[in-house]
């Protein structure tokens, strides 16, 4: 069967490294690349850092209808993507980018973190299986190999902005996306710390100051300052964090 795929068109790059490839399987492929086209991820797209590819899901479809979902085996409510059906995007998908590792997003997968993005983002790109329905059959997960990958203790009613979290995250880390290095060092999740809190002008704004110690002018006091604080918000908003940095130790 011909694959259809939506390319997005993006300016070649110079700098030599090879574009982070992002290739979503989808039966909506008309959603990319929505808020991936802004902001910091959109022009990275348009100066060639990364690239965009769907494939819809549904040109691989059996039947009249081209059907890619069928009753749960054993009864019970909703519909479940069929096997075949993603066996043949997925190996369609493996054909053009042999090298990306094929993730499921799926509620009940490996919760996301900042230390799995930068291992995604250092890699050449990802296949992100956007599911549908309740879910996929479980056989095409085993005989495919599939990651499965969740980004939150929750359930929406499809993988595509699951997927987009995943892209944005790791986009922001290639070379050349963020202006600033320092940037992606002081923010929440690194050395498994939230982010401190930050401060802009008016100085004063309805009576709230901001802290004096970011007004002096002492580089080593605001990085202990900003250091206590990251620590503090950590303890007492994320105590799994703090927990699990603490028995890294």
């Amino acid at each position: 069967m011909k694959t259809r795929e939506n390319t997005v068109p993006h300016v070649p790059q110079s700098s030599g490294r090879p574009a982070w490839q992002a290739l979503v399987l989808t039966i909506f492929p008309e959603l990319f690349p929505g808020p991936l086209q802004a902001s910091l991820a959109g022009g990275a797209l348009d100066a060639g850092i990364w690239s965009l590819k769907t494939i819809d899901i549904r040109h691989f479809g059996v039947g009249r209808h081209a059907a890619v979902d069928d009753h749960p085996a054993g009864g019970g409510a909703g519909m479940v993507m069929r096997c075949d059906v993603l066996a043949a995007a997925i190996d369609a998908a493996r054909a053009k980018a042999p090298d990306l590792p094929a993730v499921y997003l799926s509620p009940r997968g490996r919760l996301l973190d900042q230390a799995r993005v930068r291992e995604f983002a250092a890699g050449p790109g990802l296949i992100l299986l956007a599911g549908r329905f309740e879910g996929i059959d479980e056989r095409v997960i085993e005989g495919r190999g599939l990651i499965e990958l969740s980004i939150g203790d929750y359930v929406l009613s499809g993988g595509e902005i699951a997927a987009m979290v995943v892209i944005d995250a790791c986009v922001r880390l290639l070379p050349g996306v963020v202006g600033s290095a320092a940037s992606l060092a002081e923010e929440s999740f690194t050395e498994g710390l939230l982010e401190y809190p930050q401060y802009t002008r008016p100085r004063e704004w309805e009576g709230r100051m901001i802290p004096e110690v970011l007004l002096s002018g002492d580089h080593a006091r605001i990085a202990q300052w900003r250091r206590a604080e990251a620590e503090r918000l950590t303890r007492e908003r994320r105590p799994d964090l703090w927990a699990g940095r603490n028995k890294s130790r």
